[in-house]
């Protein structure tokens, strides 16, 4: 048997990693003395970037989420959004919607998947193994969140080539055309919708089935547009986020050996090499959503005020040396406090147990069946999506 001795390695210097901040700074600082930005949208907001200050704003209810997602609101999208999304929702409405799905999008709730992400992926990696050009990304990565989501929702997999482009426009946001965006949502919003009332077949036995059966549950019952609001962050959370994340974790992980020879000698390691990787990786150009001060609150840098715009940069507090020593290296022993990638308190990701649950499966698969797994061509030559929302390499050519 094969004895690993680990070594600090860090994610600095891998090509395309981080990507260009989404906003501008700005050297004036607020009334209150804390750091400013400029959104897309032009509105002024603080810009909180420790571990401590973001934390408390994503935890305390009095940072709203509904006020912000108004016409000409604080925004990075060019677009307002449902207001029944659960990003959007703010007390007491979030507890009545977040209650209803709590338990089959918990650690046990999507353990079921399991067999099935392991079915899966052990079939693409069968047909990767026949390719003359392997590509991991379109053969094994690209069509697995979909896949297992639809099995877990109720969508067939024959939909997948209709509403998965809808999607990726949805999440790329481009604000230099909004109208295919406000388009393909539309369509989007439709297909969904079209789902929960029965108007398209679903495959039976699925979350919508019983989130449909089980509506009345609630008071008052929830209505065909928040049924909408459920699945629509589902399928752009649980579908095009966890690809966007899969595909950067494998990425990392090609770029950095010796990690991937980690999870090849000690598959025990693989869940928390995965989280310290979900910790450094940023989803997309932004990584939270701005809130609304409502009432007055101290931070570190000052004093935040009731009406302040508050970006709570998720990104930048999970690097903070004050809270992880030597921030940029991926030490799957790391003690103390957990990241923030997946936010916190009441908007706490829905669907990061099925993530964690089905990346750490995928990694656990290839590492067994490939083990001398590595990229094919340079990290710096390889094209990649981005957006505000959705960004990552779209083509991982390897060998073995």
């Amino acid at each position: 048997m094969t004895t690993f001795v680990p070594e600090a390695t860090g994610i600095e210097g891998i090509a395309n990693l981080d990507p260009e901040p989404a906003f501008t700074p700005l050297a004036e600082r607020s009334r209150g003395g804390v750091s400013q930005i400029v959104l897309p949208s032009g509105h002024t907001a603080l810009h909180l970037t420790r571990y401590a200050d973001v934390h408390r704003v994503l935890t305390d209810p009095s940072f709203g989420r509904a006020a912000t997602n108004t016409e000409d609101g604080p925004s990075f999208l060019p677009t307002i959004m449902p207001k029944e999304l659960l990003l959007n929702l703010d007390a007491p409405h979030h507890a009545r919607m977040k209650t209803f799905v709590n338990a089959d999008y918990s650690a046990s709730g999507v353990e079921q998947l399991r067999p099935i992400v392991r079915e899966l992926v052990r079939e693409k990696v069968a047909r990767l193994r026949t390719e003359e050009h392997p590509d991991l990304y379109a053969t094994v990565l690209d069509r697995l969140p979909a896949e297992v989501n639809g099995r877990f929702l109720g969508i067939p997999d024959e939909d997948i080539p209709f509403y998965r482009p809808l999607a990726h426009t949805v999440q790329i946001a481009s604000h230099q055309n909004v109208p295919k965006l406000v388009e393909d949502f539309t369509a989007l919003y439709g297909y969904l919708t079209d789902l929960v009332t029965g108007a398209r077949p679903r495959a039976k036995g699925g979350l919508i089935d019983r989130f449909v059966a089980a509506r009345s549950t609630t008071e008052p019952p929830l209505s065909d547009a928040e049924l909408v609001g459920i699945l629509l962050g589902s399928v752009l959370g649980t579908d095009q986020n966890v690809l966007s994340v899969a595909a950067k974790v494998v990425y990392v992980l090609l770029c950095r050996p010796v990690l991937w020879q980690r999870l090849v000698a000690r598959p025990e390691d693989t869940g928390a090499v995965l989280d310290e990787l979900i910790r450094l990786i940023p989803l997309g150009n932004i990584s939270a959503f701005p809130r609304l001060a409502t009432r007055r609150v101290e931070v570190s840098e000052g004093v935040i005020e009731p009406g302040d715009v508050v970006y709570p940069d998720a990104f930048q507090a999970n690097r903070d040396p004050a809270i992880f020593p030597d921030p940029l290296v991926v030490d799957p022993d790391r003690k103390g406090k957990r990241h923030l990638q997946f936010g916190y308190g009441m908007h706490h990701c829905m669907g990061a147990a099925l993530a964690r649950m089905e990346i750490g499966e995928l990694l656990t698969v290839l590492a067994a069946e490939l083990p001398g797994l590595a990229l094919a061509v340079a990290p710096e030559t390889l094209p990649w999506d981005s957006g505000v929302i959705l960004r990552r390499p779209t083509s991982l050519p390897v060998r073995w």
